[in-house]
């Protein structure tokens, strides 16, 4: 298909590399061209992610080579990253050398490489959409946060997390605590810190623990004169992102500047 996005998975043969190989190969006016990573080399990526029928793209250890090929391609190439936090940088950078355009979800990611991810595409006049979430749910979680917490002053943000290798507080909790920070108020007055809890931006109090029973699931607890209000996102199943992914696969091919918060795009 002449106007279809040519796609390429790195970090292809990963837990939500997997899923993201499944939903573009399903998805109308998407092609997957590329699968990278360094284990499960020579194997077919659909085979690897579990389909039934092959889609003859095999995974390959070497990203310049998929780069190079996407570059030459007349259509408006999106890489999608779920590798390590070590190499994102890097992925990054080379995929905007090579004119295609980055979907980051790497987590662990620090504020500083952020950063430099934002400058760096700033520099190359070229879009970049990293998240720390692409689930849609918990981007409307929170705005209707940072709509209720204007009217509470104790905030407490919960967090489950399946992944013991995810570093904690996970980046989609300190969003969240960052996006309820932006109304300019200190929260949690007679509070500096409790004990398991991070304070994070105007001091909102967040709390991590890993869990066998959920994917990822944030609570966000309000506390006023005599009342308690929340609100939880639950997130069973990995694929419980991809529809964010593909909405930043499609927005992206028309952007030019960096996009942090898949938030930004709904």
């Amino acid at each position: 298909d002449q106007y279809a996005i040519p796609v390429i998975v790195n970090g292809a043969a990963g837990r939500m590399g997997r899923e993201v190989v499944k939903a573009v190969s399903k998805a109308r006016g998407l092609e997957l061209v590329g699968a990278v990573d360094v284990r499960r080399v020579g194997e077919d990526a659909g085979e690897v992610a579990g389909l039934e029928e092959p889609l003859e793209v095999p995974i390959i250890d070497e990203l310049p080579f998929v780069l190079t090929t996407v570059a030459q391609d007349k259509r408006n190439g999106v890489l999608v990253d779920f590798s390590c936090p070590s190499a994102s940088m890097e992925t990054v950078k080379q995929s905007i050398a090579f004119g295609v355009r980055p979907v980051v979800g790497t987590s662990g990611l620090s504020t500083a490489e952020i950063q430099e991810i934002m400058d760096f595409c700033d520099k190359a006049t070229m879009a970049c959409i990293l998240s720390p979430s692409f689930s849609i749910g918990l981007a409307s979680l929170q705005r209707a946060a940072t709509s209720a917490a204007f009217h509470y002053k104790n905030v407490k943000v919960f967090e489950k997390v399946k992944d013991n290798n995810t570093p904690l507080p996970t980046g989609a909790a300190i969003q969240t605590a960052y996006a309820i920070s932006e109304l300019g108020k200190l929260y949690n007055p007679a509070v500096a810190e409790e004990e398991g809890m991070v304070a994070v931006g105007d001091n909102v109090l967040v709390h991590s623990s890993l869990s066998e029973e959920v994917e990822y699931e944030q609570r966000i607890v309000f506390e006023g004169p005599g009342e308690e209000f929340s609100i939880n996102h639950v997130v069973n199943d990995s694929s419980a992102y991809m529809p964010g992914v593909l909405l930043a696969i499609r927005r992206i091919v028309n952007l030019k500047t960096f996009v942090y918060g898949i938030e930004k795009l709904i």
